[in-house]
């Protein structure tokens, strides 16, 4: 038997609960893990509070983040003791996830953990740090250095966007933050963000062109606030999109890519390959130190994470939730 938060949908309604399950009801997998240390996002808060059609199965253990001990292979990737890492691939949405002490996988699903990382310093990434790793590599992809102008970061108090300010800062670009949250200015400063702004000035219904403001955005809000970052946008810039908090639709026009060669990036975190996200990892073991970690995370354990996750679509939450097993 393991503890796992499960998720049900039956004729009592949608519910999530922590309970024990007998190991018999792990899913199919060649890598059989013991989890020490997940994560909640955006995502799995959704899953666990019902307030998106995040699950596909039901029950569902969620958790799109694990790191864990291989304690069973039948893979040639992996032996038992190492460490594994993953990230998405539908886990905690079509297949059982990392809040629970125990986890059966796909091995193709799997990297290794970084040498840099302990298991809570992964988790205090996650998708979240991860996916803002995936920007920022765009935007240098692009050519965007830090004398080309300002960097601007949407939702910069969530995860993505706290880690999206910290990277950039660490890599030397000036860093606007914009959060609808101005109590945490000084947290946003702490993490590099030479300036802090309103979300107000981008969320509103905008002219298709507007002054030219950012070298390159990282967009965690979608919706007018993308289309705004985009019609504020220089000339050959480029925006790195990888959110919808506050919709999935995007009110632009074509004006800033054809007429300021504007590009938009679709960053996708869930079916990313291999190679890229290994690398992605490998840089954030290489900028990040464990004051970065201590900034950005809070641990708690499987018996807060259901309240965490309400807590997180209310706004509550600063930075990352490490959830450690």
């Amino acid at each position: 038997m393991f503890r796992a938060i499960q998720i049900h949908k039956d004729e009592q309604g949608y519910r999530s609960e922590l309970c024990q399950v007998d190991d018999s009801a792990l899913p199919p997998g060649d890598v059989e893990i013991a989890v020490q240390a997940s994560t909640i996002n955006y995502k799995d808060a959704l899953a666990i509070t019902g307030k998106g059609p995040v699950v596909r199965q039901f029950p569902m253990v969620p958790g799109i983040d694990l790191v864990g001990e291989v304690t069973h292979s039948d893979s040639g990737r992996f032996k038992v003791g190492d460490q594994v890492l993953l990230n998405g691939f539908g886990v905690g949405e079509k297949h059982w996830g990392g809040l629970a002490e125990k986890a059966r996988l796909q091995s193709e699903w799997l990297i290794p953990l970084p040498q840099a990382l302990s298991p809570q310093q992964a988790m205090a990434v996650g998708t979240a740090g991860y996916t803002a790793m995936l920007c920022v590599m765009a935007l240098e992809k692009h050519g965007i250095t830090p004398a080309m102008g300002k960097i601007l970061v949407t939702g910069a108090v969530g995860g993505v966007g706290s880690y999206a300010v910290r990277l950039l800062h660490k890599l030397g670009y000036d860093v606007v933050a914009s959060t609808g949250r101005p109590t945490e200015t000084d947290y946003l400063k702490s993490l590099g963000a030479n300036e802090v702004i309103d979300r107000a000035l981008l969320s509103e219904p905008g002219k298709p062109l507007q002054k030219e403001q950012w070298a390159g955005v990282v967009d965690c809000v979608g919706s007018h606030t993308l289309a705004n970052a985009c019609a504020t946008t220089q000339y050959g810039g480029a925006v790195a999109a990888c959110g919808l908090a506050q919709g999935m639709d995007l009110p632009a026009t074509v004006a800033p890519f054809i007429l300021r060669g504007v590009t938009l990036y679709g960053i996708d975190s869930v079916m990313r390959p291999l190679a890229d996200r290994e690398a992605a990892w490998q840089r954030i073991g290489e900028l990040l130190t464990a004051d970065d970690f201590d900034t950005i995370g809070k641990t708690i354990g499987l018996d807060d994470v259901i309240q965490a996750a309400h807590d997180l679509l209310d706004g509550t939450i600063q930075g990352r939730v490490i959830v450690k097993l």
